[in-house]
C-alpha cells in the first residue's frame, strides 16, 4: 500500500485536539472521514504532533496508507474537497517510503506563541493571540527563558495528565520578540525541540508571562524548574496564540527546503 505524507494547516478552535475522539470533533478524525471518502477501507491518519484542543497548526505533518497510487496533487485536492467546511487544509502531499512515520521519523517541532497587551478586546486575532491586560517586560521574559534552554527534567512545565516515559527534554531553542501591533505591544515565542511534553509550551510561556509581568523574578524560573514539582509552575496560559509551525525530518518529504 502506497504511503503519502501530508502537510496540514488548520484552525483548532472548533477541535477538541488533533487525537480522533468519539463524541467530540477532532483534526484527525475530520482527515480519516475525508480519506474514507476516497478510500473506503478507511485509512488511519497519523501526525507528528497530538495539538490540544484549540491549538492551531501552520505546518502539522501526518502520514496515511491508501490502497491505491494516487498523483500527490490529485490527492491532496480530493482531501480539501472532502474537508469542506471545516477550517483544515491539506497544503502539501508527497509518496514517501514505508519507513517514513510522521511521528517518529521527526526529529524536529517547532511551536509559536503570540501574546497580545493590551486593554482593549482583541477583534481580529481574536482565538489567535493571548491577550494581556498589562504591559510586559521582553528583556525580564528572555532571562527567565534563558535558564530552560538545554537538556532538564521538565516534569516541572509538564500536565499531569502527560503519557510521556520521562519528564527529560531537550529544549533547543526559546526565542522571544517584540512585534509591532496596532493599540498594543504582541510577543512572539519561537521554542523548538525533538519533542514536547504536554503542556510543555503553555506552561513555560504561562510562567515567562508572569516574569513579564513583574510577579516573578527571572531567577524563580530556574528554582521552578529546580524544583521539579508541578505546583511550582506558573499559571498554564490559554491555547489561544498557540501553532505547531513545522516539523522537521532528516529529509524533506516534500522536497521543498523549509517546507517540513
Amino acid at each position: 500500500m502506497p504511503r503519502y505524507a501530508l502537510k496540514i494547516e488548520y484552525d483548532g478552535r472548533p477541535f477538541s485536539g488533533w487525537q480522533r475522539q468519539a463524541d467530540h470533533p477532532s483534526v484527525q478524525g475530520a482527515l480519516e472521514a475525508a480519506a474514507a471518502r476516497l478510500d473506503p477501507s478507511g485509512p488511519a491518519v497519523n501526525g507528528a504532533g497530538r495539538t490540544d484542543a484549540g491549538v492551531h497548526a501552520d505546518g502539522q505533518v501526518a502520514h496515511l496508507d491508501m490502497a491505491r497510487v494516487w498523483d500527490p496533487e490529485r490527492l491532496r485536492e480530493a482531501l480539501n474537497a472532502h474537508l469542506r467546511p471545516h477550517p483544515v487544509a491539506v497544503v502539501a502531499a508527497a509518496e514517501v517510503s514505508d519507513e517514513f512515520h510522521a511521528r517518529f521519523s521527526a526529529i524536529l517541532r517547532e511551536y509559536r506563541f503570540c501574546i497580545v497587551s493590551r486593554r482593549a478586546p482583541l477583534v481580529r486575532d481574536a482565538g489567535f493571540a493571548w491577550r494581556v491586560n498589562r504591559p510586559l517586560d521582553l528583556e525580564a521574559m528572555r532571562a527567565g527563558a534563558r535558564h530552560l534552554v538545554g537538556r532538564h527534567d521538565f516534569t516541572t512545565f509538564r500536565s499531569t495528565m502527560c503519557q510521556a516515559d520521562s519528564p527529560l527534554k531537550t529544549l533547543d531553542i526559546i526565542e522571544i520578540d517584540e512585534v509591532p501591533y496596532p493599540a498594543g505591544q504582541a510577543f512572539r515565542f519561537r521554542l523548538e525541540a525533538r519533542s514536547f511534553l504536554h503542556n510543555q509550551v503553555r506552561s513555560i510561556v504561562g510562567t515567562l508571562e508572569r516574569v513579564g509581568a513583574g510577579a516573578w523574578p527571572p531567577a524563580r524560573v530556574a528554582e521552578a524548574l529546580e524544583a521539579r514539582n508541578r505546583a511550582a509552575c506558573g499559571p498554564v496560559c490559554p491555547p489561544d496564540g498557540l501553532s505547531l509551525v513545522s516539523v522537521g525530518y532528516p529529509e524533506d518529504p516534500f522536497g521543498i527546503a523549509g517546507n517540513a
